[in-house]
């Protein structure tokens, strides 16, 4: 209700109600009212984030007090409270680990690193985690404020949402239009009083200028071309949370994104396995166990023999949700499960189980007896030493690692080495079955989509909590890396923040790794400091402060937490990278329709200025062509619907060639066409028809015409300006191509509301009573000649000028 657009209307108002115009102050206040309430709406679901990182905490917790186990509320959690955890559990406080079983902790939504934690005992698991498998006894060492979760909270708090640059050009477009306004309407008032009007009727002729200068329709046309923009965007799967990113997004110049979910499936999957008979690669999509092994027969026999052993030693598994296969427990162990389903390997019985050892930190391995057997899974540098084989299996690790693969040794034993929860390990007592390969693919589109940014001159950063290696591979895998891109982690940033924006501002990309989530509010910042409109995806709660003080904050919507959503200005509804290179076209397109309508605005008041700069100059010789009330008329009457029409215009084809095409808002080239083209041209050809009309009534300069005669002229240069300006706004669909090859059909809603418009001036001109009240008269047959003309020319002076740019491209 307060911002400069909105205070210059509150103005406008109170002088149109000062000046005896009581319908279009009212009509001003509507509009100020109705575009103050959608913007608070919007506003106020964007600012909900502290909400949601309050939701992130459970309800209830068990917790052992007084050696009884209890159910409490977790704001009711106090330092040194003894907390059970077990698999599904969400965390509630900052712990400390007492005892540890099989424990897997997801941290994902706070360090970004896609891959469950192992933690021992002694180590700390943190607010808002969720426990994915095992259980625990841990104590509380921090609740509240004091949690870790806090801490991001309080970032999030602290990030500044920047202006958008639609909001900053507006504010400079609307002092520009204030200053005008006032100028013109102060200094026809003093040629008012020059030339003999009473005081107060200079005052409200001067007031009636001023009001008929203020574009009360450029608000809700801006508000409608952003809320259609939204429109589009979400049926291209992009929720738009806050309206003015809509434009925002077109002017993208730089995106940091997520590597996990957004670059990636977010599904661990077993993409190669080595066997002592040879390779195989595994062909599939995500955690559906449909799929297939390329490779020799006997190498896919062992890697299915490897497969048997490996899930027996697991308890992840890919469960079907509803329409899709969804992972339960250790994403890497239901990688596997998928793995053994893929190769025909049935389920092991629980009951052929005789003994099983845990995964721990310590020993990164874990094992099971069964059938007499003893079956064994964990890190390779833990279990090869231990293995009967030559020197092709280190090399095979060494290979899938370098190429950002995570691995895993699967081995077996016979007899029984299990003894007191531990493995009897020695040199050879192990018979190496495979080292599979995981990794958490790419999506198939992300490579189109990267090339896309590239063409529109975006660049792009991968900024992830991830392994720096595993993001350098996926990153060269989907092209975002080239030849002389970097690749640094979050400790080797820069500490000054102009040589971080310095370092990160390349052309053939960037993975930060390893980044926290005070290291991903610098970027932003860092990078808007050098000029960027800067872009940020993010799906945890470590994103939140990042998404706030990005121009765009961009979150997950499959896989992101509710406080990344809640903080963002756009939701991926599918998460795919590739949703924000049709949100940037969109974008684009609402920065050029923004421009097309402002540019049909700004023409439209010339032509109704001109008429009352010809009677200040020529001293009154020259009579009023139109009064206030009649371009309140144009303005409010038959300018509204096809400005909202240009509002809602089609991207243009080439839309995303090259950077983006304007940085400004209105520009000298958009000045130029609104007034040294198109305006001049209206204002020409109303007052040329206005007065040709009153020289056929016998008038001449500086005489007074007759009632009739000037109401006819009057009707004439009102009808010269409608046309010309239903001509215009087919100029305006445009810059650089004619009207002949955009077509006049091809926007629909425009036909409609020029339909309407034509019905509203032959209201204004053919009806008495309101052509009494307006001022003006139903025009002759030559007034209507003049005025068809008048339209056709335009088109004309409009192509012409194009065509001498050489503009042909839409």
């Amino acid at each position: 209700m307060t911002h400069l657009f909105a205070l210059m209307l509150w103005v406008a108002a109170v002088l149109a109600f000062a000046g005896g115009l009581a319908p279009l102050a009212v009509a001003i206040v509507v509009i100020i009212v109705l575009n103050g309430v959608f913007a608070f709406a919007q506003e106020y679901r964007a600012d909900r984030a502290a909400e949601r990182l309050r939701d992130l905490l459970p309800a209830k917790v068990q917790v052992i007090r007084d050696g009884l186990v209890s159910s409490v509320d977790a704001t009711q959690l106090v330092r040194d409270d003894l907390v059970l955890l077990c698999a599904g559990d969400r965390v509630s406080a900052d712990l400390r680990l007492d005892t540890v079983h099989a424990l897997a902790v997801d941290e994902s939504m706070l360090t970004g690193e896609s891959v469950p934690v192992r933690p021992a005992a002694g180590d700390q698991v943190y607010a808002g985690t969720f426990v994915v498998q095992g259980e625990a006894e841990a104590i509380v060492i921090a609740v509240a404020g004091g949690t870790r979760l806090a801490g991001i909270q309080s970032l999030t708090e602290s990030a500044q949402r920047p202006a958008s640059p639609l909001t900053l050009e507006l504010h400079r477009l609307i002092r520009v239009i204030a200053a005008i306004a006032v100028a013109v309407g102060v200094s026809l008032t003093v040629v008012s009083l020059l030339l003999g009007l009473r005081l107060t009727e200079a005052f409200l002729f001067g007031v009636g200028v001023m009001v008929a200068l203020v574009p009360e329709g450029l608000l809700p046309t801006v508000t409608l071309s952003l809320a259609r923009g939204a429109q589009r965007m979400a049926h291209g799967n992009a929720l738009v949370r806050r309206l003015d990113a809509v434009e925002t997004l077109g002017a993208t110049t730089y995106v940091c994104t997520d590597k996990t979910g957004t670059l990636t499936m977010n599904q661990m999957e077993v993409q190669e396995i080595w066997t002592p008979r040879g390779p195989v690669t595994m062909n599939g999509h995500g955690y559906d166990p449909q799929g297939s092994a390329d490779g020799e027969p006997v190498a896919i026999e062992a890697a299915a023999r490897a497969a048997a052993a490996a899930i027996a030693c697991i308890r992840g598994r890919a469960v079907r949700s509803k329409d899709r296969w969804v992972a339960e427990g250790d994403p890497m162990e239901v990688a596997l499960d998928v793995l053994a389903r893929r190769l025909g390997v049935p389920a092991v019985d629980p009951d052929t189980i005789t003994h099983r050892v845990t995964f721990t930190s310590e020993t990164r391995y874990s094992a099971v007896v069964a059938g007499g057997n003893t079956l064994v899974i964990g890190a390779p540098d833990a279990l090869l030493q231990y293995c009967d084989t030559d020197g092709a299996a280190a090399a095979a690790v060494v290979d899938l690692a370098g190429r950002g693969r995570r691995v895993l040794a699967v081995a077996a034993a016979p007899g029984v080495l299990v003894h007191d929860g531990l493995l009897e390990l020695a040199p050879n007592r192990l018979n190496l079955l495979g080292v599979v390969g995981l990794e958490d693919p790419p999506r198939t589109d992300v490579h189109a989509a990267l090339t896309t940014c590239r063409e529109a001159g975006v660049r792009i950063a991968v900024v992830t909590g991830d392994h720096a290696a595993t993001a350098e591979v996926i990153a060269r895998e989907v092209g975002l890396l080239g030849p002389g891109g970097l690749v640094v982690t979050g400790n080797e940033l820069p500490a000054d923040d102009e040589h971080l924006g310095e370092l990160l501002d390349r052309d053939d990309g960037v993975v930060v790794a390893r980044v926290t989530p005070a290291d991903k509010l610098r970027i932003a910042r860092a990078l808007r400091a050098r000029g960027h409109v800067v872009a940020m995806t993010g799906d945890g709660v470590n994103d939140a402060p990042a998404l706030r003080e990005a121009d765009v904050g961009v979150a997950m919507g499959a896989s992101g937490s509710d406080v990344a959503r809640a903080t963002a200005d756009l939701v991926l509804l599918d998460d795919h990278f590739a949703s924000i290179v049709t949100a940037i076209r969109l974008g684009r397109a609402t920065f050029s329709n923004v421009r097309r309508f402002l540019t049909y605005h700004l023409a439209d008041n010339v032509a109704e200025l001109a008429p009352f700069v010809a009677w200040a100059l020529s001293g009154g010789s020259i009579p009023l062509a139109i009064g206030v009330l009649q371009v309140l008329a144009l303005d409010i009457g038959t300018d509204v619907l096809p400005a909202l029409a240009l509002g809602i215009e089609r991207p243009g084809p080439r839309v995303l060639d090259g950077p983006a095409r304007h940085h400004r808002l209105v520009d000298r080239g958009l000045l130029f066409r609104a007034f040294g083209l198109l305006g001049l041209t209206e204002a020409v050809l109303a007052m040329v028809a206005f007065l040709l009309i009153l020289s056929g009534h016998g008038w001449h300069f500086g005489a007074q015409p007759s009632g009739a005669a000037l109401a006819v002229a009057s009707g004439t240069a009102f009808a010269v300006i409608a046309l010309t300006q239903y001509a215009n706004v087919f100029a305006c669909r445009s810059e650089r191509s004619t009207v002949f090859k955009v077509g006049f059909t091809t926007n629909r809603p425009l036909l409609l509301a020029l339909s309407i418009e034509v019905v509203l001036l032959m209201i204004f001109l053919g009806v008495p009573p309101v052509a009494h009240l307006l001022g003006g008269g139903w025009p002759s047959y030559q007034g209507w000649l003049y005025a068809g003309s008048a339209a056709i020319v335009l088109l004309l002076v409009d192509t012409a000028a194009k065509l001498l740019r050489g503009g042909v491209r839409r």
